[in-house]
């Protein structure tokens, strides 16, 4: 396998969403992005620009 990190679920990186603050756990599809991540849902990302305009 190489040097690929392979994670387990109870052992997968987490962080706040940005505009609730719920917890967010890494997900595949995030595999490349992960740091620029920073909100949980769509909903969450409207809602933030919503707030700042």
């Amino acid at each position: 396998m190489g040097t690929q990190v392979r994670y387990k679920k109870s052992n997968l990186p987490e962080k706040p969403c940005r505009q609730c603050g719920r917890p967010m756990a890494w997900r595949a599809r995030w595999k490349r992005n992960w740091d620029e991540v920073k909100y949980c849902s769509e909903r969450c990302r409207r809602e933030s620009r919503r707030a700042t305009s």
